[in-house]
């Protein structure tokens, strides 16, 4: 691929310049943004590789430029083509998009859902448009247009069609018209290059007696591409087809590693699977050595400043939705393999593979080749991760992982004998191996000190932000105390009383709240009928909402900025404090009375409600917290104060269900945590009305604080629940 070529080329998900990656299967060029997300998908997805340092196939490289050149992009943003899609807000990613979630959610998008894909019209019966389209496939490979093959590929047509008139299949027409890159485009689709036609022959029957040689050629390599690929990932070397040989076997040096009964009894179960069953966990293995191996070149080739990001990280194989659960979590405990483990896998598969393509009986096989584990790691990067912290996924279980067998430093440095055919390791293999090895610690180094300083960074920001909110604390007792001063009454004690304050004191070193749980820094629970002491009417700090650029006062002004002094906003037109003015939204309740001091010197009360009746209540909270985020999904911003009243009310009547104060802390905790996410939920729906004349508010951020109170809300309450049924059954 010329440099000229290059440098014209742009990211056809995000039109970054220059990309260095390709997806296969969509033929499209990506950049390496863009191909983090695309691996994330899983090869049945998208098919990556590295533009120069991953090893191609000459014909499948020269394929995926052509499609590239005539614009099959175009194929997979066709709706977006059509000047209607930009009145409706639909647009592709740009380079100024965030990976995560502009990028992301366009590239499944497009290649997931195929949501911008011409469609065609729809039609009773599915199977016989699929079977048109399969028709229309067969007759275009004998052509060169590759873009068109590759339409019809994606709108479903079947690369393994046979056609019930002509007896055979695309594959067969592309191979003996010598259309080579259709032929290479076929088998990405899953063409089989040994299926017969009619009369017995295979594809790559036809090439050769059409001439096409080389096209044959290819064609034998691509029908022994998985044990190929397994080959070469051990020991980097591919057998001489053209010779007649068609598998190398790895064979280890020390055998009695690995004949323990649990090797025995796992080598057993694998001969004894069925074809279908072994074809299947090859393909799986398959896929995770093209995991493992793209990892290596997307180490190699990637900033090492950017390996601690999100972006980078693949560490299993992601979920198939057309396998079953338990091939996919089979799937992605082969990450868990260590080099070791997983050369011993692979051949073992070989040796099956070679014994039930020849027919022979089960036996130990004879070829063998040089088989370095070292060189495993640093070839295809399967050691990059510390053996000390395994990829886990979601589903394995800890009692799988203790019967995976055994395997230690020592186990990894033993070498495999070779065959004598393939002669002695060289001291050039054995330098390269080694320069390899101190390239891998050099990254891993640099990548613990990148993680140091952005560790270093973190606690210099978390000490900055405490000494911001003592600052906050300190300026706000200097203000004056009429501000904060309420109408005294027979049941209101003075807030300046000795007894107050005692009761005050005491009430602030009851319980520590942190700025980091979540909650913490709002008006704490107030059962029904009572009202809080707000700290002399005076707010504590919020923590930092996410992409939130000042902070939001936590009182009843939704638009207002925090600023350190104090603002006569604060005071309504009576001179009433906040306190009163939340007292007037039924918020505190009706009543001036403090229950947290009153409470303190009141006995703790252990009876808590009925499961049923929480579980009620919970229902209902559910139920107006689930209407609340459709509007959200819907954006019909103007629904969410109503559905913050609704859901306001329904925690009301949830926490009158609790004692003043319960004897538990994990019940008083939750239910602050309840109350005061319900009156965050309600100050930042109040967000959602734009202020007339004034700039409208960021409805994306809005949206975002409103979804994070209502799942603060749906947590308290499902505390609450598994609480009360704990302690009512006990």
């Amino acid at each position: 691929m010329s440099k000229r070529l290059r440098n014209s080329e742009v990211c056809a998900d995000c039109s970054v310049p220059e990309p260095r990656w390709a997806s296969v299967n969509r033929g499209v060029l990506i950049c390496d943004e863009c191909c983090s997300v695309h691996r994330s998908l899983g090869r049945h997805s998208s098919q990556v590789r590295h533009l120069t340092h991953s090893p191609w196939p000459p014909t499948q490289l020269q394929m995926v430029q052509t499609l590239y050149n005539n614009g099959a992009n175009s194929i997979w943003e066709h709706s977006l083509l059509d000047p209607a899609s930009v009145m409706s807000g639909k647009r592709k990613a740009s380079p100024q998009d965030k990976v995560h979630p502009n990028k992301t959610e366009f590239i499944k998008a497009k290649y997931q859902m195929l949501a911008f894909v011409h469609r065609m019209p729809c039609r009773d019966d599915d199977s016989f448009t699929a079977k048109d389209l399969s028709k229309q496939l067969h007759s275009s490979v004998r052509t060169g247009n590759l873009e068109t093959c590759l339409r019809l590929l994606s709108l479903g047509a079947q690369a393994n069609f046979f056609h019930p008139d002509k007896g055979n299949t695309p594959l067969h027409v592309a191979a003996k018209a010598g259309q080579v890159s259709q032929a290479e485009l076929l088998t990405v689709y899953g063409a089989d290059p040994g299926a017969p036609d009619s009369s017995g022959k295979t594809p790559i029957d036809h090439a050769r007696q059409a001439g096409h040689h080389d096209l044959a050629d290819r064609l034998v390599e691509i029908q022994y591409e998985l044990t190929d690929r397994l080959a070469y990932y051990l020991c980097g070397r591919k057998p001489d087809h053209k010779s007649g040989q068609h598998f190398i076997v790895p064979q280890m040096a020390d055998s009695s590693l690995d004949l323990s009964e649990l090797a025995k009894v796992a080598k057993k179960k694998l001969q004894s699977l069925s074809n279908h069953l072994f074809e299947e966990l090859a393909m799986d293995v398959y896929d995770e050595v093209d995991r493992r191996e793209t990892d290596a070149v997307w180490l190699a080739t990637q900033n090492h400043s950017t390996l601690v990001t999100e972006t980078t990280v693949v560490p299993f194989l992601p979920v198939n939705p057309e396998y079953s659960s338990t091939r996919n979590q089979g799937r992605q405990k082969l990450a868990r393999f260590n080099a070791h483990e997983f050369a011993t896998l692979v051949i073992d598969i070989l040796s099956d593979a070679k014994r039930r393509q020849t027919g022979n009986s089960i036996g130990s096989p004879k070829d063998s080749v040089d088989l370095i584990l070292r060189a495993v790691g640093s070839r295809h990067g399967s050691e990059a991760q510390d053996n000390d912290q395994p990829d886990y996924d979601s589903v394995a279980s800890d009692e799988e992982a203790e019967q995976d067998p055994p395997s230690g430093k020592e186990d990894r440095t033993k070498s495999l004998d070779s065959d004598l055919s393939d002669g002695p390791v060289t001291v050039q293999e054995f330098l390269e191996v080694k320069n390899a090895l101190s390239a891998s610690e050099a990254k891993i180094q640099q990548l613990m000190k990148v993680n140091s300083n952005l560790s270093d960074e973190l606690r210099l920001m978390q000490k900055k932000l405490q000494s911001l909110q003592s600052e906050n604390t300190s300026l706000r007792r200097q203000v004056s105390p009429n501000i904060y001063q309420v109408p005294s009454g027979s049941d209101c004690p003075d807030p300046s009383s000795p007894s107050a304050m005692k009761r005050r004191q005491s009430a602030r070193t009851s319980r520590a709240l942190s700025m980091y749980e979540t909650g913490s820094g709002l008006k704490p629970y107030v059962p029904k009928g009572e009202s809080s002491y707000p700290e002399e009417g005076i707010p504590t700090l919020q923590p930092f909402p996410p992409h939130a650029s000042k902070l939001d006062k936590q009182g009843s002004m939704p638009d207002s900025d925090y600023d350190n002094t104090a603002n006569d906003s604060e005071m309504d037109d009576s001179g009433l404090s906040r306190r009163g003015r939340m007292r007037s939204t039924g918020w505190l309740g009706e009543s001036c009375s403090i229950p947290e001091l009153d409470d303190l010197e009141a006995e703790p009360d252990p009876t808590l409600p009925s499961t049923e009746d929480v579980i009620r209540r919970t229902e209902q909270i559910t139920k107006n917290i689930q209407e609340l985020l459709r509007a959200a999904q819907e954006n019909k911003h103007d629904s969410f104060i109503p559905c913050s009243e609704r859901i306001h009310v329904a925690v009301t009547e949830m926490a009158a269900l609790f004692p003043k104060r319960p004897r538990s802390e994990t019940v008083r905790s939750s239910l602050r945590l309840l109350t005061s996410s319900a009156y965050r939920l309600q100050s930042e729906c109040r967000k959602a009305v734009p202020p007339e004349g004034g700039p409208g508010p960021d409805m994306q951020l809005v949206t975002q604080q409103v979804i994070q109170c209502a799942y603060d809300i749906a947590k308290a309450a499902k505390q609450l629940v598994t609480i009360t049924t704990k302690e009512n059954n006990n």
